[in-house]
């Protein structure tokens, strides 16, 4: 049976080596950096902190490659991430509409026989248009695959049997963080959780959310203003029924019951579960069956919990 590790950040407090120690992992570990983008062959650190080989797969450099020799399919490519790119700005544009009015109606005082229904119906309008943002985005996707066929163009050929031979020799994968949206397309090109999918998985920050059903963009104080978290699309669905949170003290007021309840209710029954440094959840057969470094959940009070795995 498959194992999934997710953990927190690695930068500050490095606790993979000590997840690869309990789960038992033998020989090599692939390394995908790709959300590293030009940063992808900084993994040094990575090596010293586990002590053992470990093979970049450089997935970014890869499809630079794909995208150098075969013009024809880089066109089609660029196609695809400016209609996604488009739909989540209109999925942005939408969102923020329907979020304000909901605020809103939870802030106002009057008839709560009167008040209740239409809040609860504006939730229902935010979880319509998160659902179909999703759809949307998947339909984009699968048009793409099944119109173009990555894997049988030489180029995405050739190096997706050059991981494949990698695939064999390893025993385990670490996807790292870094730009979520880059991360999944360049790993989507080569199929590489197909080709890995018998190693056991080790994955962090972005490479987390990756892993999971539903992946979420977010930050309550933005530059640009008030912060909406933002639906990105589906991940891997190698985890699913959670909302990967990463970096969530830095990035989340923690201390807003408010917010923290809204995640909850919008996001059931997926759980939104807080990665922090140090914490990390083994999950196998796609269910939770161990965590550490304490890891937890928004509850539909607005306070945080400990997440408890099976």
């Amino acid at each position: 049976m498959r194992t999934i590790v997710l953990l927190g950040p690695q930068r500050l407090q490095p606790t993979l080596v000590q997840a690869v120690e309990t789960v038992g992992v033998e020989g090599p570990i692939a390394a995908v950096t790709a959300g590293w983008e030009e940063r992808e062959d900084e993994i040094d650190e990575l090596k010293s902190h586990l002590g053992r080989r470990v093979v970049n797969l450089h997935i970014h450099a890869r499809s630079e490659d794909v995208y150098r020799r075969d013009p024809e399919f880089l066109k089609a490519w660029q196609e695809r991430r400016g209609r996604l790119r488009d739909l989540q700005e209109i999925h942005r544009l939408r969102l923020d509409h329907l979020m304000r009015a909901l605020r809103d109606l939870r802030k106002i005082d009057g008839r709560e026989e009167l008040l209740a229904p239409e809040r609860d119906s504006a939730l229902e309008d935010v979880r319509r248009l998160d659902d179909g943002h999703v759809r949307r985005t998947d339909e984009i996707l699968e048009e793409f695959e099944s119109r173009w066929v990555p894997r049988q163009r030489d180029a995405v050929a050739e190096h997706h049997r050059e991981l494949s031979k990698i695939a064999g020799e390893c025993g385990a994968i670490a996807v790292a963080g870094g730009n979520v949206a880059v991360l999944l397309n360049r790993m989507r090109l080569f199929d590489v959780m197909g080709i890995f999918r018998r190693q056991t998985v080790f994955a962090w920050s972005a490479g987390a959310m990756a892993m999971t059903d539903r992946v979420v963009i977010y930050h309550d104080d933005p530059p640009w203003g008030r912060g909406n978290p933002i639906i990105l699309g589906s991940g891997f669905g190698l985890c699913p029924g959670i909302v990967a949170l990463p970096h969530a003290h830095r990035r989340l007021n923690l201390e807003r019951p408010s917010r923290l309840r809204l995640w909850h209710e919008r996001f059931e029954p997926r759980q939104c579960v807080a990665f922090d440094d140090g914490a990390w959840l083994i999950a196998r057969g796609g269910r939770f069956v161990a965590s550490a470094g304490g890891v937890r959940r928004f509850g539909h009070d607005g306070h945080l919990s400990e997440f408890l795995a099976a």
